[in-house]
């Protein structure tokens, strides 16, 4: 096994987002990770609910599943499965790939700065 493919959802302002992008952009060295920037911590949880957050787990690792394959081990609707697919792949944490979808990573790596107004 090579390195970790660890992916992080991040909660950050968009000025944040430009200026991390111009920095791994500068820098050269391969990237292991991939960054997923959300403008607010509700905006993120909107899209990784606990449900996700489940069939996340149930993906890590398997290669490609059919939708309705993850439904099946999720042992949940697949209507209700679907829609949430769709979100995760809106999001560009699963991929879309030939014999259904796939999460690409080894990991998700949540990171947030709660501040006190």
């Amino acid at each position: 096994g090579g390195m970790m493919k660890t992916v992080v959802l991040e909660v950050r302002s968009p000025r944040q987002s430009m200026d991390a992008f111009l920095q791994s952009w500068k820098s050269s060295k391969p990237e292991s990770s991939a960054r997923i920037g959300f403008a607010t911590p509700e905006l993120l949880w909107q899209v990784l609910t606990a449900k996700r957050w489940e069939l996340l787990k149930l993906l890590r690792g398997a290669g490609p599943v059919s939708i309705r394959e993850a439904a099946r081990r999720a042992e949940r609707d697949v209507k209700a499965v679907h829609a949430d697919i769709t979100a995760l792949l809106g999001a560009g944490i699963l991929d879309r790939v030939e014999g259904g979808i796939v999460f690409p990573f080894d990991a998700v790596k949540v990171e947030f700065l709660l501040e006190a107004a």
